[in-house]
């Protein structure tokens, strides 16, 4: 069993930046694409971005050059996010590709005040 887990959600106000973490941990042999998405009330989880093993990522247009995905080791991706909007916020959720099955984090809120 994989498990993800999120830190660095909070409450922040419009224009601030905060930084998420997620750690993968357990028995792994294999570990592809890691990502986050996010879900606000009343809507659809929708993808924010979302990084390869060999660092090519991609990004929810509404996102491209405010926030930046990143991973450290095979077992750990970061999202930056700068220029925060109140649209923003939203439950962000880790995902990733491991053991050739689909994993998900238990969620961070992120709350950016106008």
């Amino acid at each position: 069993q994989v498990r993800l887990v999120e830190s660095g959600g909070g409450l922040v106000q419009a224009g601030g930046s905060l930084r998420l973490s997620c750690a993968a941990s357990g028995i792994i042999f294999s570990i592809n694409a890691m990502g986050w998405y996010r879900q606000a009330p009343g809507k659809q989880r929708e993808l924010v971005a979302t990084i390869a093993s060999g660092g090519s990522a991609n990004y929810l247009d509404s996102v491209k050059d405010r926030f930046t995905i990143s991973r450290d080791n095979a077992k750990t991706v970061y999202l930056q996010m700068n220029s925060l909007k109140p649209e923003d916020t939203a439950v962000y959720y880790c995902n990733a590709e491991a053991n050739r099955r689909n994993y998900w984090g238990q969620g961070t809120q992120v709350t950016v005040s106008s």
